[in-house]
């Protein structure tokens, strides 16, 4: 299997992950080592969409982030816990707790744009937009905020790639 993708460049940005692939409009994401990156120096990760029922793709990532010792937060104004974690309705009521590193979403491409902006003003370090979620104009306002910006990719299958040792 090939890497079609654009060759890495480097970012450097305080708090941010270098290596990242430009997007359209040159908005940039991060390429795998730069994910790597992010997901070894992470510690706190809120789930915009997560959600209790097992069928739903959220429910397995959760479990697996969880799983890589992640500190997860449910964040669905439709939950009251997800795998024992209590659930909150907003990203602002998610920080109150402590800073978020990564804010991880699932929900619809064009239900993103509040979320960015959302994810700028609690101070996260990343916005990463689920595998088939693509927004260009979410990642424009996290990264113009200042945060590195992943889309179209599983956090899940990502923590299983990362390097052992």
């Amino acid at each position: 299997m090939t890497d079609d993708r654009p060759n890495s460049t480097d970012r450097s940005s305080p708090g941010t992950p270098t290596g990242h692939r430009p997007g359209p409009g040159t908005v940039p994401v991060l390429d795998d080592q730069g994910i790597f990156e992010l997901l070894r120096t992470s510690r706190r990760i809120a789930v915009v969409g997560a959600s209790s029922n097992p069928a739903r793709p959220s429910f397995g990532v959760f479990r697996t982030m969880l799983a890589a010792g992640y500190e997860c937060l449910p964040v669905n104004p439709n939950e009251t816990t997800v795998l024992g974690v209590p659930a909150v309705a907003t990203l602002a009521e998610a920080a109150k707790s402590g800073p978020i590193d990564i804010v991880d979403v699932f929900r619809r491409p064009e239900m993103t744009e509040d979320v960015a902006r959302d994810a700028v003003a609690i101070g996260a370090r990343a916005l990463w937009l689920q595998l088939g979620v693509i927004n260009w104009d979410s990642a424009r306002i996290a990264a113009e905020g200042g945060l590195a910006v992943v889309m179209d990719r599983c956090t899940a299958i990502e923590i299983r790639r990362l390097p052992r040792g």
